[in-house]
């Protein structure tokens, strides 16, 4: 008799859409450096980072970009076995300017391999073989079957005893706000964790008060929410508990990415303490240290940055 070959257990699975990233440089003007995106992308290689077992699930381009994002996982030890390689669809672009009120995104994503993805498509064995599940409101956005695809992973992840988590990530250049409401609602419902950011999670949800905000996505049934609030750091809260986390002080350069960060950081760390209290401590001092540099994926601090800036930290009092 043949016994059945099992996925081995990963930590984290992240489903969504890869990006390739042209982000301008403050040098000459049009000089662009070349890099790599895709929100649920970013959070996978921040969680490899952290130490976390990680592997990616989706679909790429047949081009040089879908063969340097490979290239990207590879390095960084995220298992990307199960995104698929479409013969004639593209890999997503991205570009990044940086203005007075921060970065300006443009994207070339319209007919991208990562938008034909569906429940097809979907790992069932590596989903249940996971401890975290993640996904975010652009995973859902680029399509119909993207957006289902999710759902679907969402309910093969829970049958299982598997917890999920969700970024909001309002992308309104994707779809209406109405629409985008009713799915991340009905997608926040199915979450274990939720990761909002406070600009997102303001217009979803039409309240202003961060605490108020948590409350919401409580009321969704979520078991733990983090809500990010850019420079002033992030509310952290179960049905039994809060804190506002206070930021660590850096120059920042670029904060492209410093939200993907932050949900790896702290789903990593989840997985490794249990105490989302801790992970939201040490996510903050993580997205702090990612906007020191240029591009989402390039400055993703590593464990060891990490824990030596919240030793400095500790040392100062602060």
């Amino acid at each position: 008799m043949v016994s059945a070959v099992t996925e081995p257990k990963i930590d984290l699975l992240c489903i969504g859409e890869p990006l390739g990233e042209f982000n301008a440089t403050r040098g000459d003007a049009g000089s662009f450096q070349f890099g790599h995106g895709g929100d649920t992308s970013n959070c996978a290689v921040a969680a490899a980072r952290q130490g976390a077992s990680v592997a990616y699930a989706g679909a790429l381009g047949d081009d040089s970009a879908g063969r340097s994002l490979r290239g990207l996982w590879q390095r960084e030890s995220v298992d990307d076995r199960h995104v698929s390689t479409h013969p004639s669809a593209p890999t997503g672009l991205y570009f990044v300017d940086h203005g007075p009120s921060g970065h300006v995104f443009s994207y070339l994503r319209a007919g991208s391999a990562a938008s034909l993805y569906g429940p097809r498509d979907l790992p069932r064995e590596l989903i249940r073989s996971a401890r975290i599940i993640q996904a975010s409101g652009i995973s859902q956005a680029i399509s119909a079957s993207a957006c289902d695809a999710v759902f679907e992973a969402f309910a093969t992840a829970r049958e299982a005893g598997v917890l999920t988590a969700y970024d909001t990530n309002l992308r309104l250049k994707l779809w209406p706000l109405t629409r985008a409401r009713a799915i991340i609602h009905a997608a926040c419902a199915m979450s274990d964790i939720v990761l909002p950011g406070l600009d997102d999670a303001t217009q979803l949800t039409g309240l202003n008060s961060p605490d108020a905000i948590v409350d919401f996505y409580l009321g969704l049934g979520a078991r733990v929410v983090a809500l990010t609030l850019g420079h002033e750091g992030s509310l952290v809260a179960t049905p039994v508990r809060r804190e506002r986390l206070v930021p660590i002080k850096v120059e920042a350069i670029d904060a492209t990415g410093a939200g993907d960060c932050y949900d790896g950081a702290f789903l990593s760390e989840y997985i490794r303490t249990g105490d989302a209290f801790a992970a939201g401590v040490y996510a903050n001092v993580a997205a702090a240290l990612s906007t020191q540099g240029y591009g989402a994926v390039a400055p993703l601090p590593r464990r060891a940055d990490v824990e030596a800036r919240m030793a400095l930290e500790a040392r100062a009092g602060r």
